[in-house]
């Protein structure tokens, strides 16, 4: 099953065209997808060092965590709009990119880590919030999670050169 008959049809509507051929509106989205990426991809990185045991070791990771959710969570909110509108003004080509393609495993990898992370190591934070060094499976959360994000940034950029 393929999606290019509906990506085709999302090329041809009002909106897509407007968008995409308007002059300033993708380079607008386009620079706050990028902006928000930042925010969320920088708070990340922080609560996943702090998962590592590498950064502020003496702060615990619920604390860590609760100040940085607001601002990852509206981050994010704002990426995922952006990026849809992102696909909404090219659909086509996009879909039929393979960095596109690519980044779209690898978000689904990156909410499959963050799910396990809530699911199991997250559940016992109690536990080990006040170590250091959190135990193995949520220093491997954050290893997998700051990797994930790495290459989504790089297939996300990649996604500009349609080889």
């Amino acid at each position: 099953m393929s999606l290019l008959p509906f990506c085709e049809w999302l090329a041809s509507t009002p909106g897509s065209i407007a968008l995409h051929e308007s002059l300033y509106a993708y380079s607008v989205v386009e620079s706050i997808h990028v902006l928000t990426l930042t925010l969320f991809a920088g708070l990340a990185v922080m609560l996943d060092l702090r998962l590592l045991g590498i950064a502020m070791r003496d702060t615990p990771v619920s604390e860590v965590a609760d100040r940085l959710f607001p601002w990852t969570l509206a981050g994010f909110i704002v990426m995922v709009i952006t990026g849809a509108l992102l696909f909404y003004g090219i659909p086509v080509r996009t879909y039929q990119n393979m960095f596109f393609r690519i980044k779209v495993l690898l978000l689904i990898l990156a909410g499959l880590n963050v799910f396990v992370f809530h699911t199991k190591v997250n559940r016992k934070r109690a536990e080990w919030d006040l170590d250091p060094v959190p135990p193995r499976r949520a220093r491997i959360a954050g290893g997998v999670s700051l990797f994930l994000w790495a290459l989504i940034v790089v297939a996300g950029r990649m996604i500009a050169y349609n080889w």
